[in-house]
Protein backbone atom coordinates (compact mmCIF):
# COMPACT_ATOMS: atom_id res chain seq x y z
CA UNK A 1 0.00 0.00 0.00
CA UNK A 2 1.35 3.33 -0.87
CA UNK A 3 1.87 6.08 2.00
CA UNK A 4 -0.35 8.82 1.81
CA UNK A 5 0.98 12.53 1.84
CA UNK A 6 -1.00 14.88 3.55
CA UNK A 7 -1.96 17.48 2.09
CA UNK A 8 -3.71 21.09 4.14
CA UNK A 9 -5.63 22.69 1.69
CA UNK A 10 -8.38 25.88 1.78
CA UNK A 11 -11.26 24.81 -0.45
CA UNK A 12 -13.86 27.66 -1.34
CA UNK A 13 -18.18 27.76 -1.52
CA UNK A 14 -18.04 30.69 -3.68
CA UNK A 15 -21.79 31.84 -4.33
CA UNK A 16 -22.80 34.57 -6.79
CA UNK A 17 -25.69 37.00 -5.97
CA UNK A 18 -27.94 33.96 -7.33
CA UNK A 19 -26.62 32.15 -4.91
CA UNK A 20 -25.33 29.54 -7.02
CA UNK A 21 -21.76 27.94 -6.10
CA UNK A 22 -18.45 27.89 -9.11
CA UNK A 23 -17.17 25.01 -9.99
CA UNK A 24 -14.38 24.10 -12.39
CA UNK A 25 -14.36 20.95 -14.96
CA UNK A 26 -11.58 19.01 -14.70
CA UNK A 27 -10.41 16.76 -17.50
CA UNK A 28 -7.37 15.13 -16.09
CA UNK A 29 -5.21 12.60 -18.73
CA UNK A 30 -5.65 9.63 -16.16
CA UNK A 31 -9.52 9.86 -15.43
CA UNK A 32 -12.91 10.92 -16.12
CA UNK A 33 -13.83 14.54 -16.01
CA UNK A 34 -15.19 15.78 -12.15
CA UNK A 35 -16.10 19.30 -11.30
CA UNK A 36 -14.63 20.54 -7.75
CA UNK A 37 -14.78 23.84 -6.04
CA UNK A 38 -11.95 26.73 -6.28
CA UNK A 39 -8.99 26.07 -3.51
CA UNK A 40 -5.99 23.82 -3.03
CA UNK A 41 -2.99 23.50 -0.80
CA UNK A 42 -1.48 25.58 1.37
CA UNK A 43 2.15 26.75 0.55
CA UNK A 44 4.56 26.28 3.56
CA UNK A 45 4.21 28.86 6.16
CA UNK A 46 0.70 29.81 5.17
CA UNK A 47 -2.87 29.71 7.17
CA UNK A 48 -5.63 27.82 5.61
CA UNK A 49 -7.55 31.85 5.61
CA UNK A 50 -4.60 33.07 3.69
CA UNK A 51 -4.38 30.09 1.11
CA UNK A 52 -8.48 30.52 0.67
CA UNK A 53 -7.79 34.06 -0.20
CA UNK A 54 -4.69 33.43 -2.84
CA UNK A 55 -6.58 30.43 -4.41
CA UNK A 56 -9.53 32.67 -4.60
CA UNK A 57 -7.70 34.91 -6.53
CA UNK A 58 -5.19 32.95 -8.57
CA UNK A 59 -8.27 30.65 -10.12
CA UNK A 60 -11.32 33.32 -9.60
CA UNK A 61 -9.30 37.03 -10.13
CA UNK A 62 -11.45 37.59 -6.80
CA UNK A 63 -9.59 39.39 -3.78
CA UNK A 64 -12.50 39.19 -1.62
CA UNK A 65 -11.93 38.42 2.49
CA UNK A 66 -12.63 34.79 2.98
CA UNK A 67 -14.21 34.97 6.39
CA UNK A 68 -14.32 32.19 8.98
CA UNK A 69 -14.13 28.39 7.83
CA UNK A 70 -17.13 26.66 7.90
CA UNK A 71 -16.17 23.40 7.73
CA UNK A 72 -13.36 20.65 8.20
CA UNK A 73 -13.25 17.63 6.77
CA UNK A 74 -10.50 14.67 6.25
CA UNK A 75 -10.75 13.04 2.56
CA UNK A 76 -8.36 10.48 0.87
CA UNK A 77 -7.83 11.21 -3.13
CA UNK A 78 -5.20 11.11 -6.06
CA UNK A 79 -3.99 14.43 -6.53
CA UNK A 80 -3.87 15.76 -10.47
CA UNK A 81 -0.17 15.48 -10.20
CA UNK A 82 -1.08 11.32 -8.87
CA UNK A 83 0.05 11.63 -5.53
CA UNK A 84 -2.07 9.88 -3.00
CA UNK A 85 -2.91 12.52 -0.20
CA UNK A 86 -4.80 12.70 3.27
CA UNK A 87 -6.21 16.14 2.87
CA UNK A 88 -7.29 18.09 5.82
CA UNK A 89 -9.48 20.52 3.92
CA UNK A 90 -10.69 23.44 5.19
CA UNK A 91 -14.03 25.10 3.51
CA UNK A 92 -14.58 29.29 3.55
CA UNK A 93 -18.17 30.53 2.22
CA UNK A 94 -17.53 33.65 -0.25
CA UNK A 95 -20.33 35.66 -1.69
CA UNK A 96 -19.17 37.51 -4.44
CA UNK A 97 -21.16 40.37 -5.95
CA UNK A 98 -20.52 39.57 -9.71
CA UNK A 99 -20.42 36.62 -11.44
CA UNK A 100 -17.48 37.67 -13.46
CA UNK A 101 -14.69 35.51 -13.42
CA UNK A 102 -11.01 35.81 -14.66
CA UNK A 103 -8.92 32.27 -14.76
CA UNK A 104 -5.79 34.38 -15.76
CA UNK A 105 -4.23 33.21 -12.45
CA UNK A 106 -4.02 29.51 -13.58
CA UNK A 107 -0.46 27.32 -13.29
CA UNK A 108 0.02 26.02 -16.51
CA UNK A 109 -1.20 22.61 -15.15
CA UNK A 110 -4.64 24.13 -14.52
CA UNK A 111 -4.53 25.60 -17.64
CA UNK A 112 -4.49 22.46 -18.84
CA UNK A 113 -6.48 20.54 -16.81
CA UNK A 114 -9.38 23.19 -15.61
CA UNK A 115 -11.32 23.03 -19.06
CA UNK A 116 -14.09 24.99 -18.26
CA UNK A 117 -16.31 26.95 -15.00
CA UNK A 118 -19.71 27.10 -14.78
CA UNK A 119 -21.97 28.69 -11.99
CA UNK A 120 -24.65 26.20 -10.36
CA UNK A 121 -27.70 26.32 -8.89
CA UNK A 122 -28.48 23.51 -6.62
CA UNK A 123 -31.00 21.78 -8.86
CA UNK A 124 -28.88 22.06 -11.35
CA UNK A 125 -26.14 20.29 -9.43
CA UNK A 126 -28.07 17.96 -8.06
CA UNK A 127 -28.95 16.31 -11.69
CA UNK A 128 -25.64 17.07 -12.93
CA UNK A 129 -24.40 13.62 -14.92
CA UNK A 130 -20.80 14.23 -14.06
CA UNK A 131 -19.25 13.82 -10.50
CA UNK A 132 -18.50 16.48 -8.50
CA UNK A 133 -16.37 17.29 -5.27
CA UNK A 134 -17.10 17.25 -2.29
CA UNK A 135 -19.70 14.82 -3.22
CA UNK A 136 -22.54 16.31 -0.70
CA UNK A 137 -21.91 19.74 -2.28
CA UNK A 138 -25.49 20.70 -2.74
CA UNK A 139 -26.39 18.98 0.83
CA UNK A 140 -23.87 21.40 2.25
CA UNK A 141 -25.63 24.50 0.46
CA UNK A 142 -28.78 23.30 2.04
CA UNK A 143 -26.96 23.56 4.97
CA UNK A 144 -25.21 27.13 4.52
CA UNK A 145 -28.43 28.55 3.66
CA UNK A 146 -30.21 27.73 7.05
CA UNK A 147 -27.15 29.25 8.70
CA UNK A 148 -27.55 32.67 6.83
Amino acid sequence: MTARAARPAARILLLDPDDRVLLFRFNPDDRPPFWCTPGGALDPGESYCQAARRELREETGLDLDCGPEILQRTVDFVTIEGVPVTADERYFLIRSESADIDTGGHTALEQRVMTRWRWFDRATLRALDEPYFPEDLAALLDRVEAMT
